[in-house]
């Protein structure tokens, strides 16, 4: 019987969140002063990621059209592939279940 409970008692802690999880783990003042923690904005960085994706993407197809220099059109396309990538990491920390 003393096995069950202790055996229970670690999967009830194993369900714990790690210190880590908790909110306020990366503020050394969190609790002081009666400061909420700070919640990451997933959601408005997704949208300003796909917005930005959208206007990289129209700014090289009127740059291409209107036969600009290069350099102009390799700008515009680095900002698209940041934008990408940074829709790629929101996406996946969302998927993970973070709050945003």
């Amino acid at each position: 019987m003393r096995r069950r409970t202790v055996m229970a008692q670690h999967a009830a802690s194993s369900r714990e969140p790690s210190r880590q999880d908790r909110p306020g783990y990366h503020d050394p003042l969190a609790g002081i002063g009666g400061a909420a923690p700070a919640q990451s904005a997933l959601t408005l960085r997704l949208v300003l990621a796909v917005v930005g994706l959208v206007f990289a993407t129209c700014g090289v197809i009127a740059f291409i059209l209107i036969q600009a220099p290069t350099w102009v059109i390799v700008l515009f396309v680095l900002v698209g592939l940041t934008a990408v990538v940074d829709i790629i990491v929101v996406t996946r920390r969302k998927l993970r279940g973070e709050s945003g």
